[in-house]
């Protein structure tokens, strides 16, 4: 369920989000009621693992609108015992208010982008918030609901690698069970690109110390009971965000709101599913009947491509005969061997991995493993 809307636009933010100074709340509420009631006439009889509510900033969403969709999708599916209800937030004393009000509605998960623990830096990033009131929404979310998860982005201005460790050992000893750390990424149309285009935007890391900084983070996460589960994302066992398992697992699930991609299978083909981007036109599309801007049918070979390259992300790897039974020519064998010796993957039976040293160059790995 992605939610659009922000209070500022993040200076290296590329989701597609937008700051609006009004927003219809009963008209957004009326069309994800609706595209929830489309899929659920097409998907009938199977069960729900989890909700994500992304954005944007869906911590400023009515906490009757989070309420109402839940419920709405238990209209059409049946939920897992142990369904996994997400709501990312942001740790503003504003969206604090709201943290009582989703849990009552049924969220049992919040995912908070803290991205600094010193202002500095989160005034360089665009935060909106201050360290304290980090801390204090963390200790609030640790109070009310059930698994609680918070980001960090490193390889920021001026950050030495000394910094990025005291700064990570700190959020360490807020005792997470799930933490998605991520490398600060110069994107094109961000604010952030066309300051680093302009040449800018000084003091980023050269990518000897950004890739210090990746291996120390997984050298220190793993000790404290944590380790990677995914390039950027590090949980204690069992713990691991359901959510995403089913992206990086090639599951399915339902795009909903501006900009949302979906993977959904039916009678046995597989769709990609997309929204328009707009707000606006997101709305006018629901009112005539699909949100969807776009559902294609995924090649065998495009669906296994994707497959391997996001299980390859994940540290528990894909199972090749899965890749096999969807597309049956997915994997230059013959290059398999040498990424052996080069120490970049390991294959353990029928389950392939991309190592602790290869998730870092999964991009070159992928470019090998692909037939010519």
């Amino acid at each position: 369920m992605h939610w659009p809307f922000c209070a500022s636009k993040c200076p290296y933010c590329d989701f597609n989000s937008h700051v609006s100074a009004t927003i219809d709340h009963n008209a957004w509420k009326d069309a994800y009621l609706a595209e929830l009631r489309r899929y659920g006439a097409e998907t009938q009889g199977r069960v729900l693992d989890s909700i994500y509510f992304g954005g944007g900033t869906p911590s400023l969403m009515n906490p009757k609108i989070v309420a109402a969709i839940i419920e709405e999708a238990r209209q059409h599916w049946t939920f897992a015992n142990d369904i996994e209800i997400t709501l990312e937030a942001n740790p503003s004393s504003i969206e604090m208010q709201n943290f009582r009000g989703y849990k009552d509605g049924g969220v049992n998960r919040v995912s908070m982008g803290i991205q600094a623990l010193n202002n500095d830096d989160l005034r360089k990033l665009g935060r909106l918030h201050s360290v304290e009131e980090a801390k204090q929404a963390l200790t609030l979310a640790k109070s009310l609901f059930e698994r609680v998860s918070f980001d960090l982005i490193y390889a920021r201005q001026d950050q030495s690698l000394d910094a990025w460790e005291a700064e990570l050992r700190e959020a360490i000893s807020y005792n997470p069970a799930h933490l998605s750390l991520y490398q600060l990424t110069i994107e094109p149309g961000t604010a952030f690109g066309a300051r680093h285009e302009a040449g800018k935007l000084k003091g980023l890391p050269i990518d000897e110390m950004a890739t210090d900084m990746y291996f120390l983070t997984q050298r220190i996460t793993r000790e404290a009971g944590i380790p990677a589960y995914e390039v950027s994302n590090h949980a204690q066992i069992d713990d691991e965000s359901r959510h995403n398992l089913i992206y990086w697992r090639s599951g399915d699930w339902l795009g909903i709101g501006p900009g949302a991609h979906g993977r959904i299978t039916l009678n046995g083909t597989r769709y990609a599913t997309e929204t328009a981007l707009a707000p606006n036109t997101w709305l006018d599309a629901v009112s005539c009947g699909s949100g969807e801007s776009l559902r294609d049918t995924i090649p065998a070979d495009e669906w296994a491509t994707e497959f391997l390259l996001m299980g390859l992300r994940t540290a528990e790897g894909i199972d090749l005969d899965r890749l096999g039974s969807i597309h049956d020519n997915a994997v230059n064998h013959n290059k398999i061997k040498d990424l052996i010796e080069l120490s970049l993957i390991d294959l353990d039976g029928k389950t392939l991995r991309a190592t602790e040293n290869g998730r870092p160059v999964l991009n070159g790995i992928l470019r090998e493993l692909l037939p010519d």
